[in-house]
């Protein structure tokens, strides 16, 4: 049990400390979400023997049990302020149970600092605490005092968890995502057991049970820790699609590196930031990684629309019939049809008037543009592919202004930047 113990207070503390930097920068959820985990982990710390014992052992006896007491009071505070920031402001008869939800929120919140100071009070008054005890609510059970002390502690968790067990479960059955589902359901279990958990207590805090001590501390601890398990693995169902996102976010972007730092070195008035070393890329923070990929896939289009002048009419066919037997053909005839005409433009070669689009694909997110270009960065073409392209389809005239530069880019970027195809948001048009 104390191995246990020890395991879920680390674990809560890591949550906590990870969640932190949403005190400064988090919106109220957020913040809520982190204040629950903090809470939540001082008061299984306040469970954890040696603690427990360094606590009790000062000059205030029981001093491990007014923390715990507290801490998990401002944890079910949290809980329900969390419960209202998901849900937001109610709108109407649908959202009554919103409405509920806010509407206890707000009186527990009214009520907390006087409930806290009720609770010192009698804890330094009325509750015998002539002997340290093993587990703290069944040394009150049959005194006034200290069921008094407790009742109050267990109306305020039984209400907070009765109202997050009936939002998180509501919010379970209507959630489309299935991790979402799973989360919110273990969330809403550990919810159930801490609305019964704190009934049972507190009968057994006015009519004693005939059971020792160890065992109702036994009993606490387990439920304690189950409840604290679900909980934390619920709440990082979100935090672990988040970072999901941000991996393969990351993932993309690095995919797209090659054919990205190829058409900026081509086509370097594209770039809002030219090309530098990898591992400089890769420690990059700001700005966002999702501003950096849609980005990145805009830089590419437009690239790729300059290409269009490198390239005769017929290279867009020939390209789709050599790569009718490949695994991905529509992809593969995009990495061809690049790759030929670049080689036109190292060679010096440009036309006047630009040849027809790439075909259009259904690409309805900045993710799903990335993933294709990603599928056409990653395709190898060998040379002789490329000089059969161009033996079949021809190539432009030579550009003497571009040879006598020695180098495949535009002679007047100004001009290439005029030639440059916009969507009506004035950003590049994507391929």
């Amino acid at each position: 049990m104390t191995t246990m113990l020890w395991a879920v207070a680390i674990g809560m503390t890591i949550t906590a400390v990870w969640r932190f930097p949403a005190v400064k920068h988090g919106d109220p959820m957020q913040r809520a979400l982190w204040a629950c985990s903090a809470a939540f982990a001082a008061t299984v710390w306040c469970r954890v023997p040696q603690v427990k014992q360094a606590l009790d052992n000062s000059p205030v006896t029981d001093l491990s049990a007014l923390l715990k007491y507290l801490t998990s009071l401002v944890a079910i505070l949290a809980a329900l302020r969390y419960i209202t920031a998901v849900y937001g402001e109610p709108s109407g008869d649908s959202d009554r149970h919103v409405a509920v939800s806010r509407r206890i929120s707000h009186v527990a919140h009214t009520c907390a600092l006087a409930a806290m100071i009720v609770q010192v009070v009698l804890f330094f008054t009325v509750v015998d605490r002539s002997h340290p005890s093993t587990d703290f609510a069944d040394a009150q059970a049959g005194q006034w005092g200290g069921a008094l002390f407790l009742t109050i502690q267990y109306t305020y968790l039984g209400v907070a968890a009765a109202t997050c067990c009936y939002q998180w479960a509501r919010a379970a059955r209507r959630a489309e995502k299935r991790a979402l589902r799973i989360g919110l359901a273990l969330m809403a279990t550990a919810m159930a057991i801490y609305t019964i958990y704190p009934a049972l207590r507190t009968v057994t805090t006015w009519i004693p049970p005939e059971v020792s001590a160890l065992t109702m501390r036994t009993v606490a601890d387990s439920v304690n820790m189950v409840v604290a398990c679900l909980w934390a693995a619920g709440a990082a169902v979100p935090s672990t699609m988040a970072l999901s996102a941000r991996w393969n976010s990351w993932r993309a972007l690095q995919k797209l590196r090659p054919l990205w730092s190829d058409l900026m070195n081509a086509f370097p008035h594209l770039a809002l930031q030219q090309p530098g070393a990898r591992i400089t890329e890769s420690l990059r923070f700001t700005p966002s990684l999702n501003v950096r990929l849609d980005r990145r896939t805009q830089e590419i289009a437009g690239g790729i629309e300059q290409l269009r002048h490198y390239a005769s009419p017929d290279l867009l066919y020939v390209a789709e019939n050599l790569a009718e037997s490949h695994d991905d053909p529509e992809a593969a005839a995009e990495a061809y049809w690049i790759r030929a005409a670049r080689q036109s433009q190292k060679s010096g070669r440009r036309s006047a008037v630009p040849s027809r689009k790439l075909r259009e694909k259904p690409l309805t997110s900045v993710t799903a543009e990335a993933n294709w270009l990603a599928r056409v960065a990653a395709l190898p073409v060998p040379p002789t592919l490329v000089r059969i392209m161009h033996e079949r389809a021809g190539e432009p005239p030579v550009d003497l202004a571009l040879q006598a530069a020695g180098r495949g880019q535009a002679a007047d970027p100004s001009r290439a930047g005029s030639d440059r195809v916009k969507d009506p948001t004035g950003r590049p048009a994507r391929g």
